[in-house]
């Protein structure tokens, strides 16, 4: 299951360019926190501590407990977007979303391949991964870190679906179960060369007969 991260974060009063300017200035990142049917919060975190975390984890599927000065307790939350500045690796906002426990979330969660193919290793052929982040629901407890799904059965020609997936219990995918998920190109030259290959050769004899 997805790990739980901790990032401390303080409230702000003023919003507006003026102030995310100076906060910037001061190495803080204006965030905000919202979800559950309340106001949007306004917050900012330190820019190095979001920095190395944003470095190190998952974004998309990981729970970030904020730690806001002056709560009682951390606010258990999903990161919704990160704004970065259009040519330096600088973040510019950060929006989290307050999650519930038991209340069901929709994550993205990286899908690996694992496994030797017979079709590229034996026939030549070449993997085609269509889908690198899987969209699911499930209840925060339930995030899985990664999806793994084995490609050592395929061969040239075949596609695998989101409906191959073997997902954990009370992980249900949100798109369309018939989605191709990887396929297994045949190599070039295969068999549409030959055919045409093989046309050449019963248009040459029929020319000899003529």
């Amino acid at each position: 299951m997805s790990m739980n991260v901790t990032l401390n974060a303080e409230k702000r009063t003023e919003a507006g360019k003026g102030v995310a300017r100076k906060l910037r200035a001061a190495g803080r990142i204006p965030a905000v926190v919202y979800g559950q049917g309340e106001p949007a919060q306004p917050l900012s975190v330190d820019a190095h501590e979001a920095d190395l975390l944003f470095h190190r984890i998952s974004v998309e599927n990981t729970i970030v407990d904020l730690e806001i000065e002056g709560e009682n307790a951390a606010v258990p939350t999903l990161v919704r977007d990160v704004q970065v500045h259009p040519f330096k690796p600088n973040i510019l906002h950060i929006d989290f979303y307050k999650i519930e426990k038991g209340v069901e979330v929709e994550v993205d969660v990286p899908l690996v391949l694992t496994g030797e193919a017979p079709g590229i290793k034996l026939q030549g052929g070449r993997l085609q991964q269509i889908i690198h982040d899987l969209p699911v629901a499930c209840i925060p407890s339930k995030i899985p870190d990664e999806i793994v799904y084995d490609i050592s059965g395929m061969h040239t020609g075949d596609v695998a679906h989101v409906s191959d997936l073997d997902l954990p219990e009370g992980v249900q995918p949100t798109i369309d179960p018939e989605r191709t998920v990887c396929l297994i190109d045949a190599p070039r030259g295969g068999s549409g060369d030959d055919d045409a290959d093989e046309e050449g050769d019963e248009a040459e004899g029929e020319d000899t007969e003529i």
